[in-house]
């Protein structure tokens, strides 16, 4: 690579690990994530920051710990005074965001980002929470030139919701929209060095669409977690799949705005059937966020930048699709916490080389800089992992911290559609991967424990064996470490 790469960071929303064939799949239809993965170094286990999309975009952006950047539940914004990487890169780059931002007011260029291309619009203030309304984002005047008619009343305007989006053909979805506005910016920026992220809203819910029929549900494999209601942990987890399996033994979801405006729009959630149709919807979205890869990376070959780009592909949390009886995310378990990360570096490999361990998406900020040839700022929590990536160190002894902070009176991220649910999303927790054994720790709740080595669906909870008291002692220190580092104040349970 010459002195000066690309980097070109793409990230999807709510995407999990088992979506790729570089984790396993070997039947979903994503040819062009396949071909990049063909050339990249594969993170083995990879896990956000928080399990929701504000505090993890916060990271991913900051290189600070949600608690550090400010955003530690959605709509509350990041800080004007916390720099992104698009100011922490060299003045030389042109520095390009496409899509959702989701960390205050996403109509606009800031943090360093000079070329912005916008998809969200109707919000006030620092999101939701009072001050001036948004402008229509760039996305939403393309619907409207393209005759569509915007579906909800924000009160001034109107706009477009992912609901209403469902029935729009696959070349107005927002991943393919974004993967054509980003080739046409490589095409114009050939001649200079740049730094481009973007980020589409696929395959997050609502799961049906115009490919929602790509995939027979009943042809598509399930783990030994599926519908399967979690015992012996946290009270948070069983309440919660206490309500998403409510509808499966009588009743009518109809009357659920949670179930029917939010977790499963258009799904069926009475049936096993509805819930495998579900799942078929889900991966046959990840094909939207295949297709905006598939336009950037064609972008760079055919201006001959791919031997000078460096392309990660990662998402912002996975979702549990009726794994463990739940959906969505706000969770700790595997599918929800842990995510794929591709990163294609020209300059090191050109063939696919697997990285394992644990990785962070904490040190993603760093890794980037240094690959990029800038400073690494002395704030960031993370740090670079190139000697991995270069051979000399591994990550088999590396410790991963994933939080959740609870929620706050007045200030929910949102309604978790039962009060025994709100209730219990107040207590805050600390996670820590450690030689692939997972703790969960809560002040409020039944802590957990999880062998990922001989238990990797996490079905068993040992967090009360006798045996197992000394490793958790062990695991609890380093949490207690990272948060003096850190300066994380999160209360945590005697053990």
């Amino acid at each position: 690579m010459a002195d000066r790469p690309n980097l070109v960071f793409i990230f999807s929303d709510q995407q999990r690990c088992d979506t790729m064939a570089c984790y396993g799949n070997t039947w979903i239809n994503t040819p062009n994530l396949n071909e990049l993965a063909l050339r990249s170094f594969i993170f083995r286990n990879a896990y956000v920051t928080q399990p929701v999309c504000t505090p993890s975009r916060a990271s991913i952006m900051t290189g600070l710990y949600p608690h550090a950047a400010g955003p530690v539940l959605n709509r509350l914004a990041l800080a004007e005074n916390i720099p992104c990487i698009g100011e922490m890169v060299s003045p030389d780059y042109h520095r390009a965001y496409f899509g959702k931002w989701h960390l205050g007011h996403g109509d606009q260029a800031q943090h360093g980002f000079t070329t912005w291309v916008s998809t969200e619009d109707g919000h006030r203030g620092q999101l939701e929470r009072g001050g001036p309304l948004s402008n229509l984002s760039d996305f939403h005047r393309h619907l409207l030139d393209s005759g569509f008619q915007p579906d909800r009343d924000a009160g001034e305007i109107m706009t477009f919701t992912p609901n209403g989006r469902t029935a729009m053909p696959t070349e107005h979805q927002m991943a393919p929209w974004l993967g054509d506005r980003a080739a046409e910016f490589i095409d114009r920026n050939r001649e200079q060095p740049f730094v481009m992220y973007v980020s589409c809203l696929e395959p997050h819910s609502p799961y049906i669409g115009p490919l929602q029929d790509m995939y027979n549900p009943d042809d598509l494999p399930v783990g030994p977690t599926f519908l399967k209601k979690p015992e012996n942990v946290s009270l948070l987890h069983r309440v919660k799949a206490d309500y998403y399996l409510r509808y499966m033994n009588g009743g009518d979801p109809t009357g659920d705005d949670y179930m029917t405006g939010w977790a499963a729009v258009g799904e069926d959630v009475t049936t096993e059937a509805g819930w495998r149709a579900l799942r078929a919807h889900y991966f046959a979205s990840v094909s939207l966020v295949d297709m905006m890869v598939g336009k950037i990376t064609s972008a760079l070959e055919r201006n001959g930048l791919s031997d000078n780009t460096i392309v990660v592909f990662t998402s912002d949390h996975g979702d549990l699709l009726g794994d463990h009886a739940m959906l969505e995310k706000r969770s700790f378990y595997e599918e929800s916490a842990r995510v794929p990360l591709l990163m294609a570096i020209p300059g090191l490999s050109r063939e696919q080389r697997e990285i394992g361990g644990s990785f962070s998406h904490i040190d993603l900020v760093p890794t980037l800089l240094d690959l990029l040839g800038d400073p690494i700022p002395g704030h960031l929590h993370g740090a670079s992992r190139l000697g991995v990536l270069e051979g000399r160190e591994a990550l088999d002894d590396n410790d991963v911290i994933v939080e959740w902070n609870g929620v706050r009176w007045g200030h929910f991220d949102r309604g978790m559609a039962t009060p025994e649910i709100d209730r219990m999303n107040h207590s805050m927790w600390r996670s820590i991967v450690c030689d692939r054994w997972k703790l969960n720790l809560c002040a409020g709740d039944q802590s957990e424990l999880f062998d990922l080595n001989t238990d990797p669906f996490e079905e068993t909870n040992l967090f009360n064996d006798p045996a197992q008291k000394d490793r958790i002692r062990d695991m609890t220190a380093r949490v207690r470490m990272w948060q003096h580092r850190t300066g994380d104040t999160a209360l945590l349970p005697s053990v």
